[in-house]
């Protein structure tokens, strides 16, 4: 394989990773992406929810104002 078909699988396997999957479209929905994403960064970061605290609380909010807590209760069937 030359260096060239190399470089281009890298950047198409790159593209295909860019497409939204059905976790990144669920989490853009909710209208806390955002929130999320930072809220994730922090744990990868520090290995521990409890130094989160902050970034939890915003996302809590974030859900809260976006009325989330609505569409996700448990409905009787």
């Amino acid at each position: 394989m030359s260096k060239s078909e190399s470089d281009l699988k890298k950047a198409v396997a790159v593209a295909e990773d860019d497409e939204p999957d059905e976790w990144d479209k669920r989490i853009f929905s909710t209208g806390c992406a955002a929130e999320n994403t930072k809220m994730n960064d922090c744990y990868y970061e520090k290995k521990d929810w409890r130094l989160c605290k902050n970034e939890l609380e915003v996302f809590r909010k974030c859900w809260k104002r976006q009325q989330n807590d609505r569409r996700t209760e448990m409905k009787d069937a």
